[in-house]
């Protein structure tokens, strides 16, 4: 199964007392007794490029889907930009981390969030989190950019990768991160209204196919991905888009990254649609377990057919995770695959190492929110900054080399720069 459904499996087949149930939209999280503790905080490190970085949102909906698990209403989808801007964001124009409502339920003992990542409930002010970019800004002038797709883990919300996908945009890439609706631990609409994980409404099912539901949840994350793509090419009639941003938009060069589950649906949509030119897998398993969600081994179409065109695969030091060789469905797909394709592994890391956990949860620990003992299940002891430098590095110089043609010669082979990840290719 992919690596973060391991977790969200444990969650669908614990009691259901460990989460509580999911809300309704609209529903809020009630407020954490933190015993008059002081609530942790945290930063993001900065980008490292040159361009100042805008944000802005945009709600989707597709009349013509619905989600299988949560059936009953259009599909409904909420995804970000980001992208260079003039003016760099300064005090209270720095957009948040995540929107009030859904910064409170992230936090709470029922979210698929904290069951992920095991901070303590109710310790965290995610809603103060603050990133880099400066809100609805105008889009920077100077022609057309390439876009890159960031889909996050099974679970978590697409604000979960915000480190990597502002220092693309830092770099002069637009990216475009999707939330999967009822899948993420939460998703929050402009209006206020609040759609949460369907996986904890999911256990206690005597009969639940867990196999089948990560089947769902992917295919479902590929059609998402397709139907904004679709959406993307129509965006220059939308005016409440910033100045430029969709004039900014160079749809003749796209790539896609994503972790865990995300970085499945990376590589299906790159099998799927060929409007992906290149694409990066952040350690996600890709093979679908049994009913039972602990044994089988069925390989998705992209594993067996493979791509013919560049891809990257990066692994970690987690138990199920490592090499190539040792992970059925990336193995498939390696052998299968006639583009050009390398895989890396970072030594001391652990499966969320490749996320926002590797900044923020290391400064939670050391206000006591968070355990040594899950912060190292977490994101393993290597060092954050070379964590976060190694991701930036690998992800911008794959997808420099194939969207701008620009080639640093970093994935050429082994690099005395990065003595911490092994290069397979």
């Amino acid at each position: 199964m992919v690596r973060r459904g391991r977790a969200v499996a444990a969650v669908l087949l614990a009691a259901s007392a460990a989460l509580g149930l999911a809300g309704a939209p609209g529903a809020l999280a009630a407020p954490e007794d933190t015993g008059g503790q002081r609530s942790a905080t945290a930063w993001l490190p900065r980008p490292t490029g040159p361009y100042p970085i805008g944000t802005t949102a945009l709600q989707l909906t597709d009349e013509e889907r619905e989600f299988p698990l949560k059936p009953g209403r259009p599909r409904e989808l909420m995804i970000s930009f980001w992208y260079p801007t003039a003016r760099p964001a300064g005090g209270g124009d720095r957009a948040r981390y995540m929107e009030p409502a859904a910064a409170a339920h992230f936090g709470s003992a029922g979210s698929v969030g904290r069951a992920n990542y095991g901070f303590d409930a109710g310790r965290t002010d995610w809603a103060d989190v603050r990133t880099h970019a400066r809100a609805d800004a105008p889009a920077l002038p100077g022609g057309r950019r390439p876009v890159v797709l960031y889909s996050p883990g099974l679970g978590d919300p697409r604000t979960w990768g915000t480190a990597l996908v502002e220092d693309l945009a830092s770099r002069g890439y637009v990216v475009v991160t999707v939330d999967h609706t009822w899948e993420a631990s939460e998703v929050q609409f402009p209006g206020g209204d609040l759609a949460t994980s369907v996986f904890p409404e999911l256990m206690g099912r005597p009969d639940l196919d867990i196999g089948a539901v990560l089947r769902t949840s992917l295919q479902t994350r590929v059609d998402d991905t397709r139907f904004v793509l679709d959406r993307l090419a129509g965006l220059g009639r939308d005016r409440s888009l910033p100045a430029g941003l969709a004039d900014s938009l160079d749809l003749d060069r796209i790539g896609m990254v994503g972790h865990s589950a995300g970085g499945f649906t990376a590589l299906q949509t790159m099998h799927d649609d060929p409007r992906i030119a290149a694409g990066i897998n952040l350690d996600g398993q890709m093979h679908f377990p049994g009913p039972d969600g602990r044994t089988g081994i069925h390989l998705p179409s992209v594993a067996q057919d493979g791509l013919d065109r560049p891809f990257l695969l990066m692994g970690t030091r987690n138990a199920d995770s490592g090499s190539y060789h040792q992970q059925p469905g990336w193995d498939a797909l390696w052998q299968h695959s006639t583009g050009w394709h390398a895989d890396l592994t970072m030594d001391g890391s652990r499966h969320g190492s490749y996320t926002d956990a590797q900044s923020l949860l290391p400064q939670l620990a050391r206000q006591g929110a968070i355990s040594p003992e899950k912060l190292a299940e977490d994101i393993g002891d290597i060092r954050p900054d070379r964590a976060e430098l190694a991701t930036r590095s690998y992800v911008a110089s794959f997808f420099d080399r194939w969207l701008r043609g620009h080639d640093d010669h970093l994935l050429d082979g082994p690099s005395a720069r990065f003595p911490e990840m092994t290069y397979e290719r």
